[in-house]
């Protein structure tokens, strides 16, 4: 391989700090040779570093552990600021669950991290200024994971946000950018539609904002947000958003980049973090000599940063920045125009490490130096709200004849009772009743609106007036009634003011 050693290269920087210990898991398909690759590169930058395994991935799945990490393997995960993990293969079949989404709920990693640059001209890319940061909330939204079949044609997949989630990650951000010189922090949401989970994070996200005046804040709906970053992401610096947006244009980005096979990710927790290569296992190509070590490489400099080796992790970057710019390439980076030398890992990895101490000459060099630190975050301690019961809203399995609407609407006027009326019906969503449209097509799943009697309607349709509040007593001795008439509920839903305001949405319609 054409490449020349410097004394500089390979002078390993002596420390007398006392080495930190982290959990490395080699994975499965391409993970071990990555791993080694990366292993190799730390210690030769002079990393003060002591790994302890943990078995994580496919065997572990197959030995009966759905979760993919054995029961000691948690212990390990616990006893170490960091873990370094290599991809996994999960087993094809129902009943496996993700590992990752596992570890960073259980650990309260609530933070995934993914920096996205291009490498232009040699990875190719539409985009030579690319350079932003993908922020994602990392435990919440819909990836709760909380899912039901509620009747024969209609299954729910619920949406959890909070608070503290929100606050949690927008203030990450906040601080990412401050701590790695960055302009801006965008938020992305679709707050137009869901007003109170998306809508918690925005009004989040502008409340935090105003802390960091030194900061730019704006904000995007995440489709155009989305098509933006497809078309001029050098407009984006640091992008903030709800779990399953950033999971997809955290993608989205990566792709644009041209740079798949170099990103890391950080997901980042109070008392342990996980870092990790954005790519799969690719076992297809396991063994071969194939698998290009970039990503993880770069998930241990953000892990180093992390555990305050920044230097460390700044000499490990340039020396791979370097080794582009060189013309050596893995297989997957092959170009005519670019590549020297077309190197199977272990020469790769031989080649970042006699490259340790020099900087790229073109590309962007890495500048981390003792200014970026770990990252704290502190969330504004819980505030109770005044919570007022003004109703319910009842969900019914009916499928009965026509499917009319109006004839279950005056069967639920009927059973409503002497403290409560029936203020609406809605089918996935749209109002059906009272006057509701002949064409709206109806499921068997109808949500039906009760309110107490004494409530007055506003005649701008924005809500109720005058809410009196409803006994619980009421809305239990409801669903008897319904029980009692043979309509089958499935769950309600209580309504609440919040602190003197509509803490529920209203019915498409209502």
């Amino acid at each position: 391989m054409p490449v020349k050693t410097s004394l500089e290269s390979q002078t390993r920087p002596v420390s007398s700090t006392e080495p930190t210990t982290i959990t490395i898991a080699y994975g499965d398909g391409i993970g071990r040779e990555i791993m080694e690759a990366t292993l190799s590169i730390l210690e030769a930058a002079g990393a003060e570093l002591k790994y302890e395994e943990a078995r994580i991935g496919e065997q572990v799945y197959l030995e009966g552990h759905t979760s993919g990490i054995s029961p000691e393997s948690w212990e390990v995960l616990r006893r170490n600021r960091a873990f370094l993990k290599g991809p996994i293969t999960t087993p094809q079949g129902g009943g496996y669950k993700s590992l990752n989404v596992t570890i960073r709920k259980a650990l309260g990693q609530y933070a995934n991290v993914r920096p996205c640059r291009a490498y232009t001209p040699y990875v190719e890319s539409n985009f030579p200024d690319m350079d932003l940061v993908v922020v994602r909330e990392n435990e919440e939204d819909l990836y709760a994971g909380i899912e039901h079949q509620q009747t024969a044609e209609v299954v729910q997949c619920l949406k959890l946000v909070s608070r503290p989630g929100c606050e949690r990650v927008i203030r990450y951000a906040f601080e990412y950018a401050r701590a790695y010189g960055r302009r801006k922090v965008t938020c992305m949401t679709k707050d137009n539609i869901m007003k109170h989970t998306d809508g918690l994070f925005h009004k989040v996200f502008d409340e935090v904002a105003r802390e960091y005046p030194d900061i730019q804040s704006d904000h995007y709906i995440i489709d155009i947000g989305s098509a933006l970053l497809a078309a001029r992401p050098s407009q984006f610096d640091v992008i903030v958003t709800l779990n399953l947006y950033g999971d997809i244009i955290s993608d989205i980005t990566a792709q644009v980049a041209g740079s798949v096979g170099l990103g890391g990710s950080a997901n980042i927790g109070d008392s342990v973090s996980m870092f990790e290569a954005i790519h799969g296992s690719a076992p297809d190509i396991a063994g071969k000599g194939l698998a290009n070590p970039s990503g993880l490489i770069h998930a241990a400099c953000m892990m180093l940063t992390h555990v305050g080796q920044p230097r460390v992790a700044e000499r490990i970057m340039n020396a791979l920045l370097r080794t582009l710019e060189d013309g050596i390439h893995t297989a997957d980076l092959y170009n005519e125009t670019f590549t020297r030398y077309r190197a199977n890992t272990k020469e790769f990895t031989q080649a970042v490490i006699e490259r340790l101490g020099q900087a790229p000459q073109k590309l962007k060099p890495a500048k981390l130096g003792d200014g970026a630190k770990p990252i704290q975050v502190k969330v504004k301690p819980y505030t109770a709200s005044n919570k007022k019961l003004v109703g319910a809203d009842v969900f019914l399995d009916w499928a009965v004849g026509q499917r009319d609407p109006n004839e279950l609407g005056h069967a639920l006027e009927q059973i409503a009772g002497s403290h409560l009326q029936l203020k609406m019906i809605t089918n996935r969503g749209v109002k059906v009743y009272p006057n509701g449209l002949p064409e709206t097509f109806c499921t068997d799943h109808w949500r039906c609106r009760f309110v107490s009697v004494d409530s007055k309607l506003n005649p701008k349709g924005t809500g109720m007036l005058h809410t009196a509040p409803v006994p619980y007593g009421e809305i239990v001795a409801l669903l008897q009634r319904l029980a009692d008439a043979g309509l089958n509920f499935i769950k309600i839903e209580n309504l609440y003011e919040m602190n003197g305001e509509r803490a529920y949405s209203l019915g498409q319609g209502e």
